[in-house]
Parts: C-alpha cells; structure tokens; sequence
C-alpha cells in the first residue's frame, strides 16, 4: 500500500491511497476459507463447498469489505505518523469511481488543514470589572433583612408600605394570577393612588403600563409569558385578598447570631461589613465569567487566520445526521464559523500553556468539592478516606468527569487569562456593571 499527500494550499491538500493485490489478497482468501468452513449450502456437506461457489457468492462483498478496512487502518497511521493537523475529516473525492473487478485500486481524499498562527492575549485590553458593594446596596441589603425577619400585622386599609396579596384578573389576555407585591414596587403614582385606601374585599382597576418599576415584573405578578411583559398595555382587574404591614425586625444580637452564628457578627458596622464581603465574592464570580467572555470575544475578532472555507462547508454537508443542501451547509458554516475560531484558538493556548487538567488534578478538584459541599451540611473535618471514597465514585461516572472536567478547564483558563491577559481594573457598582456588562 502507498500512501502520498499532495498540497493545493496551505489549507487544501489531496491525499492518495494505491493498494495493490497483494495488499489484501490473503485477508480476502482467509474470510472465505471460513465462509466455506461454515456456510449451510444445500446440496453440499458443510465444509465441502467448492469454493469458486464462495468466490461467486460472497467474493466481492469481501473484498469491498478487507480494502476498505486497510484504506481506513492505513490513512490513519498516515495522518498519525505524519502528524497531519487537520479540521473535520477525509473527504472521499467525487470524481474518485471505484471499479471492485480491478485488481488494484486507488482513492483519493481532500483534506482541510488546521491553519497556522499565532495568539498574543496583550494584543488588546480588556476590561476587568471589580464590583463593589456601595453604602447605598448595603442599606437596600439592611432593610431587606430586617424586613424578612420582622414581623407581618393585618391589616384593613392599604397605606404606604404595605404588602398587597390578591389576584389579577384579564379575560382577554388570559390572566388570573395571585400574587403579593409591595406597595412601593409599583411605579405609576396612579396605580398608586388607586390602591392608597383601598380595603380588603375591593377590586381595583389599574393599568398594565408602567405599572412596576421594572417590567419584567409584569411576568412575575401577571403571570404573562416573558415576550409579553414589555410591551403589555392592558387593562387588569386587582381583588385586595389580604394586607399586611411589615414591622421592621430590630438590629440587635438575637438577629445577627440568626443571621451568621452566635457573636460572629455583633454591630450594624460588623452586619454590613460582613454583607459586603460575602456580596463581593459572587461579584467576582461574575466579574470573571464577564472577563472571560470579553477575552474570548478579544481573541476571536483580532487573531486573524484563514479556514478551508470550501472544504469545512462540504464537510458540514456530508457529515449532516439529516440530507443537507449546499446552501444549508454554507448558512450553517457561517452560524459555527466563529465557534470553529475559538476552538482552534483555545486548542493551542492550552497545548502551548499545558492547560488542559490532568487526572489527578480532576481527582484533586472533586476531593475539594466534595469537602466543600459536606461542610455546607455540617461536616467540616471528613477523613482522606472519605474523601477518597467519594472522589472514586464521582469519578467512575462519564458524565460526572465530564462536567468536572468542563469546570476545571475553564477554571485554569480563566487563572491564565488573569495572570497573561492584557486585563484593565474598572472598579464599578453592582448597578453600573449590570447596566455595562449587560445592556
């Protein structure tokens, strides 16, 4: 068998496989000696099957099958060998016609080759957000507390403060939902004015416009698909069901031993000190996905490479689960161009960085979750045994590696990123990095 490449490009390159006759003969002569071994043909002894009766029947069957066995084995050893870099896989060429009674043959494919190029994370800078827990967060985190732990009295009449359950009710846009909303949610000093007053037992008209201070709130209090929560504009029906008023919980040491275990926390001061630290690390936590994305988005648009455009597109047709037209495949190419991009992008920073995780180091990050989550139910000093136990069993399950795997790779990325990226500290509010991460 002989096996050779030929580049069109840098991109494109055709491969030719020859096999020859003795390549395969005594592979095709071995399955038919036991094809006549132990075929039932009737007329004839088991065993005793003339063999041009074999040759006949399953000759050419055989034959496809033995060649296309050693053109697979061999175009892999080749690529392997050689170590072809390439995207997707072997395309048989279309003019290539076969002709089984021939006693040599020879196939061609077309490859896609992974271009070359290189990836400078400091070609451009990125922003990394510090969000900060500013006074006016944590007096919002203060009064939410002493309003979660205070203590609710019913009321007769609606005043301001209050918490209103009742139901709204449309029949043309299909809503009838209970809820209970905080009088000071609600955004139109009419609807405000409406419900000011009003008693239990009342039903009350107010407009779906403007209602909250935050539309998507029309989706929570309504019950209305999400689609419609922006733009809804209708008028709803409100029966006053219950009304309470909220007196706000005392800041004293019965409250915070509550909040955080005896004498952790021991003043106001110490409350939202404490507020602010734990809010800060799941700030950070976003901050580094956001980062992370931004770079991602950075190294995309400004590592500039060629791809096999033609090849990938028929390659993406011909590798379809469903019959795919050439339009099909080229509208599908340009939906996973980009994705493509980075995959080739993250492959070589993590070959070039060693960032890919090891198994004990998969083994290792289980062993700290795993002790992370028991110490959340109280278990704060389990036994390497224990560990090592549970560990194992996480680590028998595909899918548990996987997602472990995912989370760590990601995890080392994002370190790398920090410690190589060309990375500018933003110190913002929560507020502010919402409204610029997201908006």
């Amino acid at each position: 068998m002989d096996i050779k490449k030929k580049d069109i490009d840098a991109l494109n390159a055709v491969v030719t496989v020859d096999i020859k006759k003795e390549d395969y003969q005594d592979k095709v002569n071995k399955v038919l000696n036991n094809y006549r071994k132990t075929a039932n043909v009737p007329g004839f002894r088991k065993g005793h099957i003339p063999m041009g009766m074999v040759q006949k029947q399953y000759g050419q069957a055989v034959l496809v099958e033995e060649v296309n066995k050693l053109l697979q084995e061999g175009l892999h050893k080749f690529m392997t060998e050689e170590k072809l870099d390439v995207l997707g896989n072997p395309l048989p060429k279309n003019e290539t016609v076969v002709d089984w009674n021939s006693d040599d043959f020879t196939f061609q494919f077309d490859l896609g080759m992974a271009p070359k190029f290189d990836v400078d994370v400091t070609k451009k800078s990125v922003n990394n957000y510090k969000v900060v827990a500013d006074k006016k967060m944590l007096d919002n985190q203060v009064k939410t507390i002493r309003k979660q732990y205070g203590k609710l009295t019913k009321k007769d009449t609606v005043s301001k403060g209050d918490e209103i359950t009742g139901t709204f009710t449309n029949e043309a846009e299909g809503i009838d939902k209970s809820t209970t909303l905080e009088l000071d949610s609600l955004k139109g000093k009419k609807q405000i004015t409406a419900l000011m007053g009003a008693k239990v037992g009342d039903v009350v008209t107010l407009k779906t416009k403007g209602l909250f201070a935050d539309d998507h709130d029309n989706q929570k209090h309504l019950g209305v698909a999400q689609d419609k929560a922006h733009s809804l504009d209708v008028e709803v029906s409100f029966k006053i069901e219950e009304l309470n008023t909220r007196e706000m919980a005392d800041l004293n040491q019965e409250l915070f031993d509550k909040l955080f275990g005896k004498d952790t926390v021991k003043s106001e001061e110490e409350l939202k000190a404490k507020i602010k630290e734990d809010a800060e690390k799941q700030f950070e936590q976003q901050s580094d996905q956001k980062m992370l994305n931004d770079v991602v988005d950075s190294l995309i648009e400004n590592t500039k490479f060629d791809l096999p455009k033609e090849f990938l597109e028929k390659w993406i047709q011909v590798s379809s689960e469903k019959p795919m037209t050439e339009e099909e495949a080229k509208a599908e190419y340009e939906r996973s161009e980009k994705g493509l991009r980075y995959q080739l992008i993250e492959g070589k920073l993590r070959a070039e960085n060693n960032l890919q995780a090891t198994f004990e180091e998969l083994k290792d990050y289980s062993r700290q979750m795993i002790k992370g989550q028991m110490a959340q139910f109280g278990q704060m000093d389990p036994s390497d045994e224990e560990l090592d136990n549970i560990a194992a069993r996480i680590m028998s399950n595909e899918e548990e590696v996987k997602r472990i795997s995912e989370q760590l790779n990601t995890n080392k990325l994002m370190h790398y990123f920090k410690e190589n990226a060309k990375l500018k500290t933003k110190e913002v509010t929560y507020e502010k990095f919402i409204k610029e991460a997201y908006e």
